[in-house]
């Protein structure tokens, strides 16, 4: 009986090892897009390891003083100029600074630095001056910034060059005139007005440099004593220093028409300058 059942067990065995619906068939391969990618371990590690380094990345971004600020459509337009709509480079923008510190423009004449002459009111004065002068060499004979502040110390430095010369002045408010006048100058103990009629006057203060020449109505040039320089008279004086160079007047007058050279008739002086025209031939031999 045993030998018997053990016989049928083995035929069933057999028959349904060979069917196609067997067990066995669930053991076979699938169709290839059946399959899925198997998730190991390993790969299991790995993405672990990618998550941990974005994660550190991140902190890195966020902590960092070079990518504090994240790139947003907002930070990129803030390197836009709004002029021509195109980004501004970090060396675009270093181009600019350089630009704004750019060397000042050679002015030819101009033998010394001035606190005061732009190249527009050089060439403004360069037009003006008497065609003698034209083609003479500037020399700075006198700065309250070089030379102190003193009107003795000006008249005495004056006496350097001769010829016809430049007082430069400036008020607070960041106006500049003065006016021509004659080298060296010579204090007189009385008033007595020297000069000719090659004078003038000129002023910044009404938008582009402004001119006055005599206006012929009396000869009262320009007036030098120990304590006081003054151009113009009638009335008022045109422009008018006191002996410690740190305070004028300016006025309406009748010698040069013109109108106040600062921005009030009582003013503090930023700095004095006196530039001499000087022969640049007489100059460069040292015959002086």
């Amino acid at each position: 009986m045993h030998t018997l059942k053990d016989k049928v067990s083995e035929s069933l065995s057999r028959f349904f090892a060979d069917s196609p619906n067997s067990s066995s068939s669930s053991s076979s391969p699938s169709p290839q897009h059946d399959l899925k990618p198997s998730h190991s371990d390993t790969d299991g590690y790995r993405n672990l390891n990618l998550e941990a380094e974005d994660n550190f990345l991140n902190d890195y971004v966020e902590c960092s003083p070079v990518f504090g600020k994240k790139a947003t459509v907002s930070n990129l337009e803030d390197n836009e100029d709004p002029a021509s709509g195109r980004s501004t480079s970090g060396s675009e923008m270093f181009e600019d600074a350089t630009d704004q510190h750019s060397p000042r423009k050679h002015l030819p004449y101009l033998m010394d630095e001035s606190v005061f002459i732009s190249a527009d009111l050089y060439e403004f004065l360069l037009s003006s001056l008497p065609n003698i002068v034209k083609g003479c060499q500037w020399v700075l004979l006198y700065s309250t910034l070089k030379h102190g502040i003193s009107l003795r110390t000006l008249i005495r430095k004056s006496a350097e060059l001769s010829g016809p010369c430049l007082l430069i002045v400036g008020d607070r408010q960041g106006a500049v005139f003065g006016g021509l006048l004659e080298c060296p100058l010579k204090p007189t103990a009385k008033r007595k007005y020297q000069g000719t009629n090659q004078s003038f006057v000129f002023t910044t203060i009404y938008g582009a440099p402004r001119l006055f020449r005599p206006t012929g109505s009396n000869r009262y040039y320009y007036l030098c004593l120990n304590d006081i320089l003054a151009l113009g008279g009638g009335g008022n004086f045109a422009l008018c220093l006191d002996g410690d160079l740190l305070n004028g007047t300016s006025g309406p007058c009748e010698t040069f028409g013109n109108l106040c050279l600062a921005h009030n008739q009582d003013f503090e002086l930023r700095n004095v300058e006196v530039m001499q025209l000087f022969d640049h031939f007489i100059l460069s031999t040292g015959n002086i």
